[in-house]
């Protein structure tokens, strides 16, 4: 016999930005850390730009209107691409 659990969409509830990384809490309780290597327009920004964020779609995502950057937390949990691979520095 199987069982099947509803599928919940997957939320953030927090997250930090630093020099070197972006990390998410989500409302799973789960921890998630990503190289901003991954996110060059992050990566570039000033702290005082990375830090003005807010959550968007009730969590799925996270959203950065100075520097127009989007980041969706199934992306994340996806992984991203090496540096100089897909993506490309602004």
């Amino acid at each position: 016999m199987t069982s099947s659990t509803p599928r919940m969409p997957i939320r953030t509830v927090h997250g930090t930005v630093d020099d070197n990384e972006l990390t998410v809490d989500l409302a799973d309780g789960r921890r998630v850390t990503v190289p901003l290597a991954w996110f060059p327009r992050l990566l570039h920004a000033a702290p005082s730009l990375r830090g003005n964020w807010r959550l968007i779609g009730d969590g799925q995502g996270i959203h950065w209107p100075d520097i127009d950057e989007d980041i969706s937390v199934n992306g994340l949990l996806r992984g991203g691409a090496p540096p100089d691979t897909t993506r490309r520095a602004v």
